[in-house]
């Protein structure tokens, strides 16, 4: 039986580490409402008291409504500050910007407002002497399913080798909010979107693969395919070296 006890205390331990050397005040992460932010913001306030949650809707009528409700809920459940940035309007300026400079596609438009999220973050983290805690899963980064310079930076990151059903085992035994663990994983960038139903493929059938290798050809193919795609979010920044 997996001793989530002790997985507990080596992750609360990790995040204290990287304070400590970071000689940093506290933490800031964005509440989302989702999972992975959710077991990313109980972990840090069992590390570090001074661990913020920013909940920062953007455009999505969804940000508003279960999301915001349910970043209130897990604040509230485990004493988490929470604070409240509103980017719809910032990410109207940016559009009314960009008019003239380029033509906006779809990825353009949608990976927008994790940038503007992350943006806040370390605005508040600089202002504040604090940490950027990443809530990003095994999965996710396995499969590319991140912005680069948006969810997928940060400066720690104390779930990035647990798988998204690996999340949501962990979140019933810590007694999350039953709203989020139940509720269909989505990034809220634009109505109705989920994440299985964008990527094509179940987090089940990711994890399968990644745990224990097993998987059917028509998931596998997705699965490689968004892999080999997203290989350049994973590599550190190219820089020239002179030979």
């Amino acid at each position: 039986m997996r001793n989530y006890r002790e997985e507990f205390e080596k992750r609360v331990a990790y995040i204290r580490a990287k304070l400590a050397e970071a000689h940093a005040d506290g933490i800031v992460f964005g509440n989302s409402g989702g999972k992975d932010s959710a077991l990313v913001g109980i972990l840090c306030k069992a590390a570090c008291d001074n661990t913020l949650g920013v909940i920062m809707p953007c455009a999505s009528t969804q940000n508003y409504g279960q999301d915001k409700d349910d970043g209130n809920a897990l604040a509230a459940r485990f004493g988490i500050e929470c604070r409240t940035v509103d980017l719809t309007a910032v990410r109207e300026a940016e559009l009314k910007a960009l008019e003239g400079a380029a033509a906006l596609n779809d990825m353009a438009l949608t990976n927008i407002a994790p940038r503007l999220r992350m943006t806040t973050l370390y605005a508040i983290a600089a202002a504040e002497n604090r940490l950027v805690a990443g809530t990003g899963n095994r999965s996710e980064i396995h499969l590319g399913y991140f912005t680069k310079w948006g969810d997928g930076a940060s400066d720690l990151n104390p779930i990035s080798d647990l798988c998204a059903t690996e999340i949501f085992e962990f979140l019933r035994y810590l007694n999350a909010p039953v709203s989020i663990v139940e509720k269909a994983p989505s990034a809220g960038l634009y109505e109705g979107q989920t994440d299985e139903k964008e990527l094509g493929v179940s987090y089940a059938a990711v994890d399968a693969y990644l745990l224990r290798g097993e998987v059917n050809e028509h998931d596998k193919a997705i699965i490689d395919r968004y892999h080999s795609r997203s290989a350049h979010k994973r590599r550190p920044i190219s820089t020239f070296e002179n030979p």
